[in-house]
Parts: structure tokens; C-alpha cells; sequence
């Protein structure tokens, strides 16, 4: 794509010309069948803007024409679950969504059928704990602690000018310590074990690089590759389409499911804010919904049975059944009805014999 500013100076650049970048972009994208999101065209001005606001701050311009341009509004998709009837729509129609996870069953029934691959360790880490996949590129062995059971996030590969440079995390928060469970420990050694044996038939051309994940002449994968082979995967196995990305918004859906507090979360992906955790990377699993349906069933139903505002149960109480007694008469023990307490004024109880030493008719009348 030729430049669409390049041909004016920067003091003369308008809203008019900014306008027309726009039109330009999304014809030549529509003319090819891509697809142009408004979150696309968002990023577009965004880059734009901060450059003539950089010129605005030395003097170079008097206003910045990108800022007064007005764009479609963009709505951040909300990430779906493949749940059944979604997938028999998918394989009848062909139509996805926008952003889409898979379920647990789904993430486990990918993993096991890809475990083979040599790159499973890397689908793995970012099922399991959340990586961008330039993230996942970047990661070293010597950032890398399996007996500790940790990773240090702190730089990412990036592919610029058709080369892979090293760059740092996406925002200072990205720079961060995840723990590894013993599951992705397990697949780490065994992934470093094969990477080990792939080495030998290169003897002195294998480049050791120290990146964790690398093609086969030790070279570290770039983040492109691990797209292309993602979806490549997909296809052979017939799973449900989602995107490399989506890995990382399925690690937080589970998570959650899991009972991970949302702060855990936050920290795992290394977000900025826990409001970015909780409106974008959070779906709902279906069986953690109907959970929570059927909890605030039960509650419901416990509450009807109470009258609004107090801890009475509705309708007449039932008074409470004395409990009986024992006593004694002449003629032995017997079961006594209980009556109400004697009030503490009548004295003491007088005791009851106990059976066996009852007195007899006799001396009852002698007395």
C-alpha cells in the first residue's frame, strides 16, 4: 500500500485529508475481501494522533487534524463459548463469532490430540496460563525456573520490517512472574528434552539461541509461525475455529471457573486494571452458569416461605409440643402431661421417690 500522507508536508495536512486516508483504507480492504473492524480503523488514528500530537508539542502544527476526525464507533466483542448447539450452527453454516473459547472439555480434547506436535509445550502454556503469543515467543530458558515452578514475563518477539526483533512486554503491568502447575512443568521438561535431540543431527550449525521454543535449526519461532501452525492444527483436527489469541481469553474463562479469584487473573495476564480483566477476557462457562441459576433458584424458594422483612415463616406457627414427663404414684412410674414451668415464687420442686420405694396401701392408711 502506497503511503496516503506522505505526499503533503506536515503543516498542511487537514481533517479533509485525514477523512480521505479513511475511505481509501476501507475501499482497497473491502475491494479485497478483508475484513475492517472499527477497532482496525480506531488503532489507525490512534497512531496517527500521537504523531501530530508530537508535532503539536514542538510547534510544527497548530492543531491535530486526527483528533477532530470521526470514526464509527467501535464495541469491544464479547467472547463466546462453543457450547453444542453453537457448533452444529457452525458446521451447518459456516458462521462464527467474532472471538469465541472453547470449553474445558474442548481446550483438553485439543491438547491431547496435538500433544505429538513439537510445539504442544507452547499451545500449553498459553491454554493453561494466559501468554500473548509474541510473549510466548520471546520466553528463554533461563527465564524459565521448572523446579521453582515459574516463567518470568519480560520481553516479547515481535516481527518489524520482516525481521524479529526483541521488544519489551506490551505495558509495564505485562512485565510480571506466572506460576507454572506441575502439568506444564511436565511439559516443559519433556519439550526441552526434545529440543535437545533435535540438536544433535545439526551438530555445530544448530544455533543455540536459548529461546524456549525454536524452529529445528534452534532459531527462535516467530509469533506469525505460531499462529499459522496454530490453525493448521485446527483444521486437521476438527475442532471448533478460534483464534491463537482466544487461548489466552479461554485461560481466564477457566480459570475463573476453576474458582481463581478475578484479582489472581489479573495478575496471571498481566493487565493494568482488573475492570479490563472482567469486561473483556471473562466468558461464562455454560456449567457455571446453570450453578449460579440454580443457586439463585434455591434462594429464591427458601425466601418465599418468609414474610418480607422479618425472620417469620409465613402462616400460623406451630406452638410447640410440650415435652412430657415422668412420675411417680402409688401404683409406680407413669407418664405425666407436661404443664407450664412453676414460677420461680412457688418454691422447689418436691422430689419424686424413686421406684422401688414407694409405700404400700397399708402403711398409707396407718398414717
Amino acid at each position: 500500500m502506497s503511503p496516503l500522507l506522505g505526499h503533503l508536508l506536515l503543516a498542511e495536512v487537514a481533517v479533509a485529508h485525514v477523512e480521505e486516508m479513511f475511505q481509501v483504507i476501507s475501499r482497497e480492504h473491502q475491494a479485497s475481501g478483508r475484513r475492517l473492524s472499527a477497532a482496525t480503523l480506531d488503532r489507525i488514528r490512534a497512531t496517527l494522533r500521537a504523531a501530530l500530537n508530537a508535532a503539536l508539542r514542538a510547534g510544527l502544527v497548530e492543531e491535530n487534524p486526527a483528533s477532530l476526525v470521526a470514526l464509527p464507533p467501535t464495541r469491544r466483542p464479547r467472547a463466546v463459548v462453543w457450547i453444542a448447539a453453537r457448533v452444529q450452527h457452525w458446521r451447518k453454516t459456516g458462521e462464527r463469532p467474532a472471538v469465541a473459547v472453547w470449553t474445558a472439555a474442548q481446550t483438553a480434547q485439543f491438547l491431547d490430540a496435538i500433544a505429538p506436535h513439537r510445539l504442544y509445550a507452547a499451545y500449553h502454556l498459553i491454554a493453561l496460563r494466559g501468554l500473548r503469543r509474541g510473549e510466548a515467543a520471546g520466553l528463554r530458558w533461563c527465564d524459565v525456573d521448572l523446579d521453582e515452578g515459574t516463567a518470568a514475563i519480560c520481553r516479547q518477539l515481535q516481527r518489524r520490517d520482516g525481521r524479529l526483533m526483541v521488544c519489551p512486554p506490551k505495558t509495564a503491568h505485562s512485565t510480571r512472574v506466572i506460576a507454572l502447575d506441575r502439568t506444564t512443568i511436565a511439559a516443559l521438561r519433556t519439550h526441552r528434552s526434545r529440543q535437545q535431540a533435535e540438536a544433535a543431527p545439526y551438530g555445530e550449525g544448530y544455533r543455540d539461541s536459548g529461546y524456549v521454543f525454536t524452529n529445528l535449526n534452534g532459531d527462535p519461532v516467530a509469533p506469525g509461525r505460531l499462529t499459522h501452525v496454530f490453525q493448521k492444527l485446527i483444521a486437521e483436527h476438527d475442532v471448533p475455529p478460534i483464534r491463537l489469541h482466544d487461548l489466552r481469553h479461554g485461560a481466564a474463562t477457566l480459570a475463573l471457573a476453576a474458582g481463581v479469584q478475578l484479582k489472581v487473573v489479573q495478575e496471571m495476564l498481566g493487565h493494568s486494571s482488573i475492570v479490563l480483566t472482567a469486561d473483556t477476557y471473562t466468558s461464562v462457562l455454560p456449567e457455571v452458569a446453570h450453578r449460579a441459576a440454580e443457586q439463585t433458584a434455591t434462594h429464591l424458594l427458601r425466601a418465599a416461605g418468609m414474610v418480607p422483612g422479618t425472620t417469620r415463616r409465613r402462616g400460623r406457627a406451630l406452638a410447640r409440643r410440650p415435652r412430657p414427663t415422668w412420675g411417680h404414684t402409688r401404683t409406680g412410674l407413669v407418664r405425666r402431661r407436661a404443664t407450664s414451668r412453676r414460677p420461680v415464687s412457688a418454691g422447689p420442686r418436691p422430689r419424686a421417690r424413686p421406684p422401688g420405694r414407694l409405700r404400700s396401701d397399708a402403711a398409707v392408711s396407718a398414717a
